[in-house]
């Protein structure tokens, strides 16, 4: 097995451990605590332009389904679909969130048909041993998916390579922004947008199509 897939089984099995630990908690997808996992989301959803009229987003690495219970307490009008490949994950999406209405959650991206927005949180971040040039290839492909699946826009975010050297660490993937926008304004649209000014180590690229 070669280091990208040992590395994607490993990501799995990080995860499932956190959940199977922690349960429907931001600490069960690794974040620090539910407003750090919300600030992100805020940011995300800033690719939606009329966030008061219907809309379709698709979660992609939607863990323990946290964004489909946050779009209902912001009550937009939404039509939510949350992918994950950790199935400890999506038993406990559906357990936590699968009663919202306009709600469901998939294990595979196959069968999807294009939806307006796509969305990653925190899906990039864990490479454990993987090289990182494999890895950046593998979230390359990964985004691409993801601009395949959208009719409006994408939104992802990523640890950022400005973070203090002295708390990187090995097993996490710091992107540099400047190269990830650079390469969406060459390859998927002119229209982008780097948000990395809300004061965590990560920052939020914005794509839209049109």
């Amino acid at each position: 097995m070669n280091p990208l897939d040992q590395a994607i089984k490993g990501v799995q099995a990080f995860f499932t451990e956190k959940l199977n630990a922690h349960g429907a908690d931001p600490k069960g997808v690794d974040w620090k605590d539910a407003d750090a996992q919300r600030v992100r989301f805020d940011q995300l959803l800033k690719i939606v332009r009329s966030p008061n009229e219907p809309f379709s987003l698709l979660d992609y690495g939607c863990g323990y389904g946290a964004l489909a219970g946050y779009l209902a307490e912001l009550g937009y009008p939404v039509r939510y679909i949350g992918y994950d490949f950790t199935p400890a994950a999506l038993s406990v999406a559906k357990q936590t969130y699968g009663h919202l209405a306009n709600v469901m959650f998939v294990n595979t991206t196959e069968t999807l048909a294009p939806v307006d927005y796509v969305v990653s949180s925190g899906v990039f971040n864990m490479k454990l041993q993987a090289p990182n040039d494999a890895w950046e290839t593998y979230v390359k492909q990964m985004i691409e998916e993801q601009w395949a699946l959208c009719t409006k826009g994408i939104s992802f975010n990523c640890l950022t390579s400005y973070s203090d050297a002295e708390y990187m660490r090995d097993d996490l993937y710091y992107g540099d922004p400047k190269a990830y926008f650079d390469w969406c304004k060459r390859t998927l649209s002119r229209n982008v947008a780097l948000l990395h000014d809300y004061n965590t180590y990560d920052w939020t690229m914005l794509v839209r199509k049109g």
